[in-house]
């Protein structure tokens, strides 16, 4: 049936459009674990796409010369058309060529082909691996604009709150000139304003802020009432309007970090309760914390961010505990929360993972660099950190609802997708989402030059080095980007570049509010830039007048995250579509990642100018704790996703 092919709220597909989640049978399951290595192959070539731009540029005379109000007039055709027979490629051809028409006119930039192949490969249902640089902005406006004239609601999901309202900004005069309304979400804003923006042809939205309207929607219709129950009970005026119109399409920019790094954490929906009783058991409990000692009492699992007690510490906590009345009796309880006191004590670490602002604290997301707005830890760890600095107390939070994106995505009629670093999860993408790869040719050749990576002994012969580096491209008057690995690392490395006497910018989660004015000068010369992963993802970096001739951008990188793709996304910053640049690693071996997978008598190889050669040592180093913890991320994922299925068949969602 056509109609499947193009989803939309009505009679085919009901008021709220998804599909029914399917508990996977053993066999199935086993099926699916099978041919997904094998699954994934030969889907890298984009030359059938190829062809189709072949067709769309067929039609460019026939619109060369056409009005405004002629091409208005086709696309009224051509739509009832696409929802009956569905988007073939001759039907989008033509779409495809008006669009492009259309932005010439309306943006002022005529789109290149390779952005109209990686949207052509996203309506597909695949994922576009397409270089940073290349337009995947207007790339994802071309395909959600084809899609929304086909009459699919559409839901583009970017990485955080500014490129939702600079993307949809940027492309509105593009899709009202098609006759289609846009709409934004983002965190804060009213219901109102959120039912108005999902009523648009297409909606910009954050992953988070996605998940927790759809969770919102389904509490609103309850656990077990059937679809048909809903839709009579709406029409009967009995049930609010629910906020999303269901889940028909989604386009996901920087679909690998939404939908591989942040999948370990599950979307939970929750209410905040304070009762003073648990907030003198939280002060209780961090004052006994206070009492054990490390190694004696209690041992420290960097990698997790966890604690267990030892034996003389459970004996010394059951001694300290006879005084304390009722804490003493829940005895599993009390171990956790005081597991929990001391990972707050000696784990977390501010300006690391959370930063203290306006007498609250605030989580910094590690993939992106950037506060978390509303999202809080869990099984009472945000109030003992609240309490270590010394913070007005937030209440418990008690679960409404959750969800998982390895669960929430797949109920998506139709999926797809787009990101610079995807054929490192290629295998997962697919056995989780279903989802295949097509790499996107560069549209010209790159001019990137890679200069040695090397490693130091620690991070203060480090910031050493990339100071002495910086000095000679400032004398050279190249633009200048360092990326590092935290707030705390970037204030560091600051000072290093102030008591050398240069003047530079910082972006990290202090300065998120000015994020877009220093990115605008950061390709400005003799401009120096240190970021946190704040600049790793959907920034593009314009080159001042001249910097191009004196070798574009320098990007150092000081980064080691627990991912290759991470590293890449920042390293894409400099010598986008073609432009010269250049590029190098400089870390240290005091890096969690490397030092706990290495002892510490390697640190000794990098001597005092640091390690280069030979190159294959380096990256070994550097490479094997990404494999290790990259394969213990996956197995997370997999519980977690495991976990959020028992929950389900429980009886969470309804079906």
């Amino acid at each position: 049936m056509k109609g499947l092919n193009t989803p939309s709220p009505g009679v085919l597909h009901g008021h709220y459009p998804e599909k029914s989640t399917v508990h996977e049978t053993f066999f199935t399951a086993l099926k699916r674990k099978l041919i997904t290595p094998f699954a994934t192959l030969g889907t890298m070539s984009a030359k059938p796409y190829q062809r189709f731009i072949k067709q769309v540029n067929a039609h460019e005379p026939a619109f060369k010369n056409l009005s405004e109000a002629r091409i208005k007039a086709r696309l009224r055709e051509l739509q009832p058309l696409l929802s009956m027979h569905g988007m073939t490629n001759t039907l989008l051809a033509e779409v495809f060529a008006i669009i492009k028409k259309t932005c010439a006119r309306k943006l002022g930039h005529t789109p290149y082909d390779t952005q109209l192949i990686a949207a052509r490969i996203m309506l597909d249902g695949k994922l576009a691996e397409m270089a940073t640089g290349e337009g995947k902005t207007l790339a994802a406006g071309i395909c959600v604009a084809a899609a929304a004239l086909a009459g699919i609601p559409v839901h583009l999901i970017t990485s955080n709150d500014y490129l939702v309202m600079r993307d949809s900004a940027t492309l509105r005069p593009l899709f009202n000139a098609l006759g289609l309304t846009v709409g934004a979400v983002v965190q804060g804003q009213a219901v109102d304003a959120r039912q108005q923006a999902y009523a648009c042809d297409i909606t910009y939205v954050t992953a988070k802020e996605l998940v927790f309207d759809y969770l919102r929607d389904r509490t609103l219709y309850g656990k077990t009432k059937s679809a048909l129950h809903n839709s009579v009970a709406q029409l009967a005026g009995h049930v609010p309007n629910s906020l999303l119109r269901g889940l028909c399409m989604a386009i996901i920019d920087e679909a690998d970090s939404i939908l591989i790094d942040e999948a370990r954490v599950p979307l939970i929906l929750s209410q905040s309760i304070l009762q003073e009783a648990q907030v003198d058991y939280h002060s209780k409990v961090m004052a006994l914390a206070t009492s054990l000692n490390l190694q004696e009492d209690f041992v420290l699992n960097q990698r997790n961010l966890s604690v267990d007690l030892t034996e003389h510490g459970w004996q010394k906590l059951q001694t300290l505990t006879k005084s304390l009345g009722q804490l003493q009796y829940n005895k599993m309880h009390l171990e956790e929360t005081i597991c929990q006191a001391l990972a707050a004590l000696h784990l977390y670490k501010k300006d690391k993972h959370y930063l203290v602002r306006d007498d609250a604290v605030h989580i910094i997301d590690e993939i992106t660099g950037r506060i978390a707005p509303g999202r809080i830890w869990s099984r009472g760890l945000h109030q003992l950190i609240e309490l270590k600095e010394h913070c007005k107390p937030s209440g418990e939070m008690v679960t409404a609802a959750q969800i998982t994106y390895q669960r929430f995505f797949p109920r998506y009629l139709r999926l797809g997708g787009m990101s610079g670093t995807l054929r490192e999860s290629c295998a997962e993408l697919f056995g989780v989402f279903g989802l295949k790869i097509v790499k996107v040719p560069l549209r010209k050749p790159s001019q990137r030059i890679t200069l040695p990576t090397r490693i130091y002994r620690n991070r203060q012969d480090l910031w050493a080095a990339v100071t002495k580096r910086v000095l000679e491209m400032d004398k050279n008057g190249r633009a200048v980007l360092i990326g590092t690995d935290s707030v705390a690392d970037s204030e560091v490395l600051s000072q290093h570049l102030q008591n050398a006497g240069l003047a530079y910018e910082v972006l990290n989660a202090r300065q998120d509010a000015r994020e877009a004015n220093i990115i605008a000068h950061a390709g400005q010369p003799n401009h120096i830039t240190v970021s946190t992963n704040m600049a790793g993802r959907g920034t593009d970096i314009s080159l001042g007048k001249g910097v191009a001739a004196l070798g574009g951008i320098h990007l150092i990188s000081c980064q080691h995250n627990v991912s290759r793709r991470i590293d890449r996304q920042l390293l894409g910053r400099c010598a986008r579509q073609g432009n010269p640049g250049s590029t190098e690693t400089l870390t240290a071996m005091d890096k969690p990642l490397i030092a706990h997978f290495f002892p510490k008598w390697v640190a000794k190889l990098a001597g005092e100018q640091g390690l280069s050669s030979p190159q294959w040592l380096v990256m070994l180093i550097l490479r094997w704790p990404q494999w290790r913890e990259e394969a213990h991320q996956r197995a997370q994922r997999h519980a977690m996703m495991m976990h959020d299925a028992r929950i389900e068949r429980d009886a969470f969602l309804p079906e």
